[in-house]
């Protein structure tokens, strides 16, 4: 068994992945971005319920797994990298791999899924004949087939023994070329993982610092309860207590729903958010208006769109060619003909063809309606988060006129509930995307109304109203704007919640999981 000290394998090595300090030397700059939610340690709204979370760099995250895996070795006193795979296999969950451990009947499965030998099983023959095979005895390698050694042989507890060359080549490849941590099995297709302490005595700095970063990852990736910030070059994470939609706030100023890992999206759930998303990225609305602004070529279903008054259409499908009448897709030749119909109306077919089209007409009508407002709150969002610099030249000018640092908070604190609103706005249409028309909905939709339109005056005031010789003047109009606001806001959001629990809500679209 190793000792306590082996673990020194996995101390935090400085290699970029630290993360930022904070900067102690103008903490308004801190507190400047479009994620705009409460400081580290607890959520907002409803909203006003605590969730508790911790912010880790890379150095605390690999001492969060070190303590995790002595904490479950102190107790079954195993081998403490056959802890860590174990404790990986459980998906880092402590009290099922303690259940299953202590099982009569589940302990030896919970090694053999985990693909590690038990530590209370006799040796197998393989391994007995590697104890007892004499020092000078040579050895074929199984992959090289040089004779060596002993001395130059090594293997794992399942009793393949291959040349250390081979070994450390293979666990080179293996972590540089495939990137594998968790799952490098021993090449004797036994299935049995090889241990970190092998990998550490058989590979080079370079393969062994990317190893230590691959099980990093891999930790937070496999923990239920951490998660990556997803702002690119942020290499920290988040921790909590219990998986929840609610926001999370890393160093680096970036807000994100810990659930699902997308921008702070309240009210909508994380379901809905991410049918939006697809929706936004993929082409499903280019469908839409390609079924509802050209037809298909009725021999080779090439899609046309008509670029002319003259219903004589071509194909230009090299292979195809065909002639045909764009309004009732028959051939173009018979149409000079008098017992041809073209003229005559077909009651079902016209119908049939007018309900598909005027559907996809209304389905895009109704996205792109829904999809520019929410892009429109959010072009605004991007636009008054610059307005930080504005304010803090005004709130220096303010200060320069007599006023204390105190009586100038209001221009940030409006500011800060400004942004706030805008980004809630922005998901309120997400939101309103996918419900129904029933009663509740009329009243979201005026809850709706009424924080937008005060949203826009509060934008104004920040904007055009601002200057230095009304700063006084309008201080209290601000004050007062910015405070609707935030109560608006929360009357929105607190109907919404409600609506969560009481079942008010009909979804155009069933959620998913």
């Amino acid at each position: 068994m190793e000792s306590d000290d082996d673990y020194g394998l996995y101390e935090a090595t400085d290699s970029g992945n630290v993360s930022p300090e904070e900067d102690d030397s103008d903490e308004m700059e801190d507190d400047m971005d479009i994620g705009l939610g409460e400081e580290p340690g607890h959520s907002e709204d409803k909203a006003d319920e605590e969730y508790y979370f911790e912010v880790l760099s890379t150095d605390e995250i690999v001492n969060h797994m070190v303590e995790s895996i002595r904490e479950v070795n102190n107790v079954i006193e195993i081998p403490i990298t056959t802890v860590r795979i174990l404790l990986n296999h459980f998906k880092w969950d402590k009290e099922k791999l303690m259940d299953q451990y202590y099982s009569e009947t589940e302990q030896e499965k919970m090694f053999q899924d985990a693909h590690v030998i038990s530590p209370y099983r006799k040796p197998p023959v393989t391994s007995k004949v590697k104890r007892t095979i004499p020092p000078n005895q040579v050895l074929e390698c199984e992959i090289c087939c040089l004779s060596l050694s002993k001395q130059m042989m090594t293997g794992l507890e399942c009793g393949h023994l291959y040349c250390k060359q081979c070994w450390t080549d293979y666990l080179t490849t293996k972590i540089m070329d495939e990137g594998a941590s968790q799952m490098i099995e021993c090449p004797g297709n036994c299935n049995i993982i090889v241990d970190d302490q092998t990998v550490m005595n058989l590979t080079q700095d370079r393969v062994k610092l990317k190893y230590q970063h691959l099980i990093t990852n891999s930790f937070v990736q496999c923990n239920r309860l951490l998660k990556w910030c997803p702002s690119p070059d942020c290499n920290n994470a988040i921790k909590v207590q219990t998986v929840e939609p609610k926001p999370v706030k890393c160093r680096c100023g970036h807000q994100f729903c810990f659930s699902c890992a997308e921008n702070w999206h309240d009210p909508v759930r994380c379901t809905f958010i991410k049918k939006w998303i697809k929706k936004c990225d993929d082409d499903s609305e280019t469908s839409n208006w390609i079924s509802a602004n050209t037809k298909e070529c009725p021999t080779c279903n090439a899609t046309i769109e008509k670029d002319g008054g003259c219903n004589h259409v071509i194909c230009k499908n090299a292979s195809c060619k065909a002639e045909f009448c764009w309004v009732c897709l028959g051939p173009w030749e018979p149409h000079g003909s008098s017992w041809y119909n073209c003229n005559r109306f077909n009651e079902k077919e016209a119908q049939a063809n007018r309900d598909n089209q005027e559907k996809s007409r209304a389905a895009l009508q109704r996205y792109l309606f829904y999809c520019n407002r929410y892009m429109n709150h959010l072009q605004s969002l991007k636009f008054e988060s610059k307005l930080y610099a504005m304010v803090k030249d005004k709130m220096e000018e303010m200060q320069q006129h007599n006023m204390s640092w105190i009586e100038v908070q209001f221009l940030k604190k409006s500011l800060d509930i400004l942004c706030e609103c805008r980004r809630t706005l922005m998901y309120t249409y997400v939101f309103a995307y996918y419900l129904r028309k029933n009663h509740q909905q009329e009243i979201f939709e005026d809850n709706q109304r009424d924080l937008e339109n005060a949203t826009e005056q509060l934008s104004e005031y920040l904007e055009r109203d601002i200057s230095a010789e009304n700063l006084s003047d309008i201080k209290q109009k601000v004050q007062d704007k910015y405070r609707y606001c935030d109560s608006r806001r929360k009357v929105l959001l607190n109907h919404v919640y409600e609506g969560y629990e009481k079942e008010w809500w009909d979804y155009t679209e069933a959620p998913t999981n």
